[in-house]
């Protein structure tokens, strides 16, 4: 079931990983206000304090910065991701930079959002990412697609394959995924509970066989979809 702040749920543990300290305890009290189902569980204020944090504390859910002194937070992604991947990392930032969202994806970064996103967006966005739901923020997706970095290579055809053999329903959930949009907007949008939705996600990656989102999304990005 999706959760809603009247659950009592086993809470999600959440590091933040930010130089600015003001920025962390303000996003600390927002997701602890505004949730039940959230709790910070630790903040650090540079790479090598989150990998070291990540090793302690063992998060559900890292919420990191990607420009920090000392080791940056794409650094700090790749180090923690090979130790836990378990662990889903999310780049918070205000920087559109090509290499660094790929870098950070390539390293193992579950999603890559903007700072400027309302409150409201961001909590739902965790929630989705927890559930299993990878995320890119609406331009940043903009930015890799007229980028063009995916090319029609052998590995671009053998994505392309898989796809052209998904359930017309899953194509559907899958061109959803790449807009951006939570498993809630998703199951609004097709009339459909969000576990259900969350199941055909399951079904979509395990297909895939690849945690590179970043290659599948911008796949379903460029109109691919339409032709499969």
């Amino acid at each position: 079931m999706p959760f809603s702040d009247d659950d009592e749920k086993t809470l999600i543990k959440i590091l933040l990983v930010d130089d600015q300290e003001l920025f962390t305890d303000n996003l600390k009290l927002m997701l602890e206000t505004l949730t039940k189902d959230m709790q910070v569980v630790g903040i650090a204020y540079d790479g090598q304090e989150a990998a070291n944090m990540a090793d302690e504390i063992v998060p559900d859910l890292i919420l990191m910065d990607v420009s920090m002194p000392g080791l940056d937070g794409v650094k700090a992604t790749q180090i923690i991701h090979q130790k836990h991947p378990e662990i889903r990392i999310i780049m918070l930032t205000t920087f559109i930079d090509d290499s660094y969202i790929e870098d950070a994806l390539k390293y193992g970064a579950y999603g890559y959002i903007l700072k400027n996103i309302k409150s409201e967006v961001l909590i739902a966005s965790l929630r989705a990412a927890y559930a299993g739901t990878a995320l890119l923020s609406p331009a940043i997706l903009d930015k890799l697609v007229s980028k063009g970095s995916v090319r029609k290579d052998d590995e671009y055809n053998e994505y392309y394959e898989i796809i052209r053999h998904l359930g017309n329903r899953e194509k559907e959930i899958l061109a959803l995924v790449a807009k951006g949009y939570n498993n809630q907007k998703i199951a609004d949008t097709l009339y459909i509970s969000e576990p259900t939705v969350r199941n055909y996600i399951s079904s979509i990656y395990a297909k895939v066989g690849s945690k590179d989102r970043l290659k599948v999304i911008s796949i379903a990005q460029k109109g691919n979809l339409e032709e499969v």
